[in-house]
């Protein structure tokens, strides 16, 4: 079966090179040209065009940024798409929200194709070590063909049923994971202002029973500085914005989420947007440093950190 691959990011690239290594007949596209070259030297093709990969491949997955990508990579709205997508199965990787995958796939069906959603949770370092989770979803025929070609780049495949399960089932991962890497993040600058020796208090979390894959990915970068990008703040905002739109229109309360939201926008708006999501934590100490800002006076305008940190300090100690 020949397998196609449009969008060679942070996470598309490995996940692509574990393809190819694995001996899949892979052709591959990417906007910058210059990220396929390590896919061209693990033996897949390089296609000049998104449209070249679609007529070439069986099944093509799609790794990109975001849903305005998605639907120009494809053409969708114009009338080239249906002609690219059909007799094509397309395995949609991406975070979207659930109801533009759902709409993506009705479009894909009726131009001829075939659909699936295949998200995987994990950062970059699980995409290159090939231990990403995925959640399929998708007809029972289209999510049998799609299940063996997930292995090379995931240790595990969970099948979630009908489109957009799959989708559901990552925002839902995601909120969990925005909320324990704020908690680190957080817990860590406790410590931290307290005076206490920052690896000793990454130690005792390594002992207990709240260590987990991700306080240990996370702690070296805590406390070494290095931000180096695994799932960037930017990113993770999109996701946060994504969560709390499913919630909002199935009326759910995201109350912690909510908070996250808050500090990853203004862990953007600080220049930090390109930096690792556990990078937070400057949102969390310029709150901090702006409320000891606002004690001396000098800072407490309405909407700044200081004036947050100051609101939330008067909600949990009212004043007689």
């Amino acid at each position: 079966m020949r397998v196609g691959f449009l969008g060679l990011g942070v996470m598309g690239q490995p996940m692509a090179i574990n393809l190819a290594r694995a001996g899949t007949p892979l052709i591959v596209w990417n906007r910058t040209a210059a990220r396929a070259e390590p896919l061209r030297a693990a033996g897949a093709d390089v296609a000049a065009t998104p449209a070249e990969v679609l007529a070439r491949a069986d099944v093509t997955f799609l790794m990109l940024a975001h849903e305005t990508a998605t639907d120009e990579v494809l053409g969708r709205g114009t009338p080239g798409f249906a002609a690219c997508v059909e007799g094509c199965t397309l395995v949609h990787m991406g975070t979207t929200s659930p109801e533009y995958s759902r709409e993506l796939g009705a479009d894909v069906l009726a131009a001829g194709g075939r659909y699936a959603e295949a998200p995987v949770s994990g950062s970059r370092v699980p995409a290159q070590e090939g231990r990403l989770v995925a959640m399929l979803a998708g007809d029972e025929a289209t999510a049998a063909a799609v299940r063996p070609l997930l292995a090379p780049m995931c240790h595990e495949t969970f099948d979630c049923g009908p489109v957009p399960n799959a989708l559901l089932m990552k925002l839902s991962v995601n909120l969990f994971l925005i909320t324990l890497v704020t908690g680190l993040g957080e817990a860590f600058h406790f410590a931290e202002r307290q005076g206490l020796d920052r690896k000793l208090f990454l130690d005792v979390l390594d002992a207990g029973p709240m260590a987990s894959g991700v306080s240990r990915m996370k702690a070296p970068k805590l406390l070494t500085g290095d931000f180096s990008v695994q799932a960037a703040v930017q990113d993770v905002l999109m996701n946060n914005q994504l969560i709390a739109g499913a919630a909002r229109r199935a009326g759910l309360a995201s109350p912690l989420l909510d908070v996250c939201h808050a500090l990853f926008g203004e862990a953007v708006s600080q220049g930090h947007g390109g930096a690792d999501m556990i990078a937070v934590l400057r949102a969390i100490e310029a709150r901090t440093d702006a409320g000891a800002r606002s004690d001396d006076g000098r800072d407490a305008s309405p909407g700044s950190g200081s004036a947050l940190a100051r609101d939330a300090v008067r909600a949990l100690h009212p004043q007689p």
